[in-house]
Formats: C-alpha cells, sequence, structure tokens
C-alpha cells in the first residue's frame, strides 16, 4: 500500500471527526439544535393561546356590542311606546279640558240668557204696576184713558228697547 497525500488527507479528515466526536460537539450542537426547536415550539404555542385569548375577547366585545345594541333599540322603543303614549294621553286630556270649558261656556249664556229674561219679566211687571197705579190714580175718564194707555205703551216699549240693546 503507498502512503500518499491521499491517505494523510483521508487519516486526518478521521481524525478531525474523531476529534470533534470526543469534545461531543454533535452532542452540543444537536442540543443547541433541540432547543432552538423548543423556543419556537413554546413561541408558536405561546402565539396560539394569544391568538384563542384575542379571539375569545374579541366574541366577548362583540356579544356586549350586540346586547348593547339590542339593548339601545328597546330604549328606543320603549321610549316611542311612552311618547305615544303621552300624545294620546295629552290629547285625551286637552279634549277633555275643551269640553269643559265649553259647557262652562255655555251654563254662563244660559245663565246669563235667563238673567236677562228674568230683568225683562220685573221691568214688564213693573211698567204694569206703574201704569196700573196711574190709571187708577187718575180719573177713569176715556179719552184720558186712551192717551194714557197709548203712552204707558210707548213707554213699555221704550223699556224693552233698552233692555234689549
Amino acid at each position: 500500500m503507498v502512503i500518499d497525500s491521499s491517505f494523510w488527507v483521508a487519516v486526518s479528515f478521521f481524525i478531525f471527526i474523531g476529534g470533534l466526536i470526543y469534545l461531543k460537539i454533535p452532542q452540543k450542537i444537536n442540543e443547541v439544535l433541540n432547543k432552538l426547536i423548543s423556543d419556537i415550539k413554546n413561541e408558536i404555542d405561546e402565539s396560539e393561546k394569544l391568538r384563542i385569548e384575542a379571539k375569545k375577547l374579541l366574541d366577548d366585545a362583540q356579544n356586549k356590542l350586540n346586547t348593547a345594541q339590542s339593548l339601545s333599540n328597546e330604549i328606543k322603543e320603549q321610549a316611542k311606546i311612552d311618547s305615544d303614549r303621552l300624545i294620546i294621553e295629552l290629547n285625551d286630556k286637552f279634549h277633555k279640558s275643551s269640553e269643559m270649558k265649553k259647557n262652562l261656556a255655555e251654563n254662563k249664556i244660559t245663565q246669563m240668557k235667563e238673567s236677562a229674561i228674568k230683568e225683562i219679566k220685573n221691568a214688564s211687571v213693573k211698567i204694569a204696576v206703574d201704569s196700573v197705579k196711574k190709571i187708577i190714580t187718575t180719573s177713569v175718564d176715556k179719552s184720558k184713558l186712551d192717551t194714557l194707555f197709548q203712552k204707558n205703551l210707548d213707554e213699555t216699549k221704550e223699556e224693552l228697547k233698552k233692555i234689549n240693546s
């Protein structure tokens, strides 16, 4: 066998590999790679947990938003119902008040009418009584009686005109 440079390259290669194995370099490389793999797995797991937590927070926020939206809609509906009811109630009160005022006005008009009729009757009776007194106090002469009757009739007419105006 010839020992040439290829032989010595092969020997030095095996010595180098043996030195690496002796110094446990492949184990250290394996440990470093395993540690990197473990760190990457941990980061992936942590990012997965964060993703799940973010999804959960998003779902919670969406639920709160939906709840707030439905509550807002309920409040709007209730406010609309309340305002409609209040409008109807105020409208009824207004109509009742108007009806009461109308009835009061009609009652006052009726009372005033009755009072005016009473005054007219009283004035007529007074005029008639006064006329009778004048007739009785004066002589019952036919010509005097006719003139007195005409005069009293004119006075009665005047009094009635004053009362009606």
